[in-house]
Formats: C-alpha cells, sequence, structure tokens
C-alpha cells in the first residue's frame, strides 16, 4: 500500500497542469492495474481543474460543465481512471475544465481518438465531448461508425444549431433558411436530426437534455453512464452570441410545459401546462390529442426498449403542432466493440503463443550487412 499522505502525481495535460486537492481520507482500498489504490470520497470540485473557464457569459456550456462535474461523484469512478476526448469547438474546451484525463484532438476526430483508447484500455471510462457542427458534419462519418461499433463510452454533442467558435455560420442542424454569415439569404440545407442518426446508427442509447434543466441532465448522464454500450446524448444548448433563443419555446416558464414531452420508460405521454395533451398513434403516425377525448389505454406508453418508437419520438421535434421529447428515446443491449475485440485476442492466445523472431524470419527475407 503506498503511503496515502502524500499526493499522487496530477494528470498531464497542454496547456498547463492540473492540481488535484488535498488526498481525502481513503475509505477502501482496492486493486487497481495490481497496483493498491485508495479510494476516497470525492464530489464536484474534485473534478475542475484549476484551468479558467473560457466560454462566454451567459453560455449553456457552463451548465453542461456544472452538471457534469456535479453528477461524476455519484458514477463511483476515478480521476485517473477517467478520460475526456474532444474535437475543436467550443464543447471541445471540455477535457481542460476536467480534472481528469484528457486528449484535445483535431478536427470531427474526437469520436475515432475515443475508440482508440477504449480499444486499448478498455478499463477506462471515456467521454466525448463534441458539437452539432464538429460530430455531425467534419466528424459525421467517425460518429456513424463509433455508435454502430457500440464502444462502451459516452457522448455530449452539444447543439446550439450553429458554429459558435468560428462567429456565427450556420451548422447541420441550423434549420433550413438560417440566415447567418455564411448562409446571408438563408440555408437551404435540410437540418440533421441527432437523436434520429443516432437510432440510424443502431446505436444503443440515445437520450436527449437540455442546458436549463440541471435536473433532468444530471438524470440523463447517470443513465447514460450506467449503459454498457455507446451512450449518445443531444444536449440542446443556448448561445447567446450567434443563436440566442434558439429553444425559448422549450425554456420559457409560461410556454415550454406545452411544448416540451419529457419521456419515461412505461409512463405515458401526456404534457401540456394542465396536463391535459397526450400522444396517441394512428398506426406509426404520432397524433396529438386532449387527454379528455381518449380512452386511458389508448395513450402511448414510452418503451426505450423500442427502436421503432424511438424513431417516432426523434421524428416528432421537425414536426409542426408537436412536443419536442425529452429523456431516453432508447436504452437497449448488445456485446460491446472491445468485449468482442478482447475475447478473440484472448482465443488466438489460447491457440498459440506465437513465436515472433519465427514470423520475422518467415516466408522471403533478406540479411543486409
Amino acid at each position: 500500500m503506498p503511503d496515502i499522505q502524500k499526493t499522487p502525481p496530477p494528470p498531464f495535460k497542454v496547456g498547463g497542469t492540473i492540481a488535484p486537492p488535498p488526498m481525502k481520507v481513503p475509505v477502501t482500498p482496492v486493486t487497481d492495474l495490481n497496483i493498491d489504490i485508495p479510494v476516497v470520497a470525492l464530489n464536484a470540485k474534485d473534478f475542475a481543474s484549476d484551468q479558467d473557464v473560457r466560454w462566454c457569459p451567459g453560455c449553456g456550456d457552463y451548465s453542461i460543465l456544472a452538471q457534469v462535474q456535479r453528477t461524476m461523484p455519484d458514477l463511483n469512478v476515478t480521476r485517473h481512471q477517467t478520460v475526456f476526448v474532444a474535437g475543436i469547438g467550443c464543447s471541445s474546451r471540455f477535457p481542460y475544465y476536467m480534472n481528469t484525463y484528457g486528449f484535445h484532438g483535431i478536427h470531427g476526430r474526437a469520436p475515432a481518438i475515443a475508440s482508440g483508447v477504449k480499444a486499448a484500455n478498455p478499463s477506462l471510462t471515456v467521454w466525448v465531448a463534441t458539437g452539432d457542427g464538429d460530430g455531425l458534419s467534419i466528424g459525421g462519418n467517425h460518429t456513424l461508425h463509433m455508435l454502430r461499433r457500440n464502444f462502451n463510452l459516452n457522448v455530449l454533442l452539444f447543439n446550439n444549431k450553429i458554429y459558435g467558435l468560428t462567429k456565427g455560420q450556420y451548422s447541420p442542424t441550423s434549420e433550413h433558411g438560417k440566415k447567418t454569415k455564411s448562409t446571408p439569404v438563408g440555408s437551404i440545407d435540410h437540418p440533421l436530426n441527432p437523436p434520429l442518426f443516432a437510432i440510424g446508427c443502431e446505436a444503443t442509447f440515445v437520450a436527449r437534455t437540455i442546458d436549463r434543466d440541471p435536473k433532468h441532465m444530471q438524470e440523463v448522464i447517470k443513465r447514460a453512464a450506467s449503459h454498457r454500450g455507446t451512450s449518445f446524448m443531444e444536449i440542446y444548448q443556448n448561445c447567446n452570441i450567434f443563436n440566442d433563443g434558439a429553444f425559448l419555446d422549450l425554456t420559457e416558464k409560461d410556454v415550454k410545459e406545452d411544448h416540451i414531452l419529457f419521456i419515461r420508460h412505461g409512463e405515458p405521454m401526456i404534457f401540456g401546462k394542465n396536463k391535459d395533451k397526450a400522444i396517441v398513434l394512428d398506426g406509426f403516425n404520432p397524433k396529438v390529442v386532449n387527454v379528455a377525448d381518449v380512452a386511458v389505454d389508448q395513450i402511448v406508453k414510452h418503451d426505450e426498449k423500442n427502436p421503432i418508437l424511438a424513431s417516432i419520438l426523434a421524428k416528432m421535434s421537425d414536426m409542426e403542432g408537436f412536443p419536442t421529447p425529452l429523456g431516453i428515446f432508447l436504452a437497449v443491449e448488445r456485446a460491446t466493440y472491445e468485449d468482442e475485440l478482447v475475447d478473440q485476442i484472448t482465443k488466438a492466445k489460447e491457440k498459440s503463443t506465437g513465436d515472433l523472431k519465427k514470423l520475422l524470419n518467415s516466408g522471403n527475407t533478406w540479411m543486409i550487412n
């Protein structure tokens, strides 16, 4: 057992060191990588680095960072076994602000880097912080393959429907007709729907939450972290500089209850300020009805194990006159990529220990003097 009175060296990050808080009294020792590591009770401040948080005042990213830091102590993870990976964008400053290991990659490549980290060391807890531009435009192909492979990692996709870091160009999730610096007469692109994209990529966990509802965000993060497989979380995030008010109908006290449908497994889909509206299905087509006009058993109950229903719910946010679903769209089980990879390696070793010298000298070889 190492001397627990000594503070372990902090994780290294480009741009500055991160000084950990003083060591707390150990609870119980555990064996980690064949070294006895004292387990300590952590709090939100333990996951906050010493770096100045550099987002615009009022940015929704502050809320996301705060909820992640507040939630991490409840996940029973250690900082030295946790890695945050990011690409380029406002969201991608995230690793600098977490007192864990971190990797700031290049534009759109966070999913590929995170997949490599998880494949190389499956015991690590890996998180990806990305944005609607970073993760769905230049990084869309990497995100697709990460989701279908089902690595056991967590994706935080910040969606503000704009490119914020590069000063206000339209993004893959910007609405049709959006006027920006890069589309002065209005975007003619059809916007991408992140949850629908993830479901189409065969993701095993798909959810949506919003920056202005801290409690709901914490619930979603905890559920995502407990899921074994790739957890994809879309987080609506207000960019108060270049796209302020993009989600006003979901955040303003007087109207939000009529525009949000909180979906929870096994519960009927009822919403509205007076809980007087509900969702029913006509075949595969959803309809909004008055609760008083239908029988209780006609109201759809959410089933997070049903990918067809998840797709209907994901599409609902694009349909006029329908509420925007927040919560867990889909949560199903499937073997993870790294588990099957480790299994293949183990079986290969059982068949033969291999001989590197023999392998290097097999076939056509030459000796060069």
